[in-house]
């Protein structure tokens, strides 16, 4: 009688070289940046923290609410530190486990979550920055305003958007080049 067994067979590793011609087998290699590597997640705190900053200046000020581009930043904010930072997560825990992220379909949900957030990140900050605009040169209003505040909220958020542009850009490279 032929039983299975529950005993976990062994598989070889594939061979490093192509059997036909002998010749090394090529392979993507991790570019820093991407899922899964140093530079991805160091890429992910700039995210984070610059979105973080933003969300916090924003918050503090008591007049935010008036303005709804305001409250756009604070809503894409919120959003682009909360995506980031749960993407830091799965990046370490990948550096840890030494995983590799290069699924299809991690990445293209890693690539439409970067898209999708920092188009919201990116458009927030150009609106903010057109209301700081307004209140600070055309109305002459900074005495009664939080200008600064405001300005600092709007440069966090740009930044956070420079950040997120390279993650988006190598995640997208990394889709077309399948």
């Amino acid at each position: 009688m032929n039983v299975s067994h529950p005993a976990v067979h062994p598989i070889e590793a594939p061979p490093l070289t192509d059997a036909a011609n002998g010749a090394p087998r090529a392979r993507m290699k991790d570019i820093q940046g991407m899922p899964g590597t140093l530079g991805g997640l160091v890429l992910r705190f700039f995210q984070f923290a610059f979105a973080a900053v933003s969300l916090c200046v924003m918050a503090t000020t008591s007049d935010f609410p008036s303005v709804t581009a305001f409250c756009y930043l604070v809503a894409a904010v919120s959003l682009q530190s909360s995506w980031s930072l749960s993407l830091a997560i799965v990046d370490i825990y990948a550096l840890l486990v030494r995983r590799c992220l290069r699924n299809s379909r991690i990445v293209s949900l890693f690539t439409v979550g970067d898209g999708i957030t920092s188009t919201l990140t990116f458009a927030a900050a150009c609106a903010s920055a057109g209301i700081t605009v307004l209140i600070g040169n055309d109305l002459d209003n900074c005495a009664v305003n939080h200008c600064t505040r405001f300005e600092t909220a709007t440069a966090m958020a740009f930044l956070s958007w420079f950040a997120v542009s390279p993650s988006f850009l190598l995640n997208f490279w990394s889709l077309a080049s399948k």
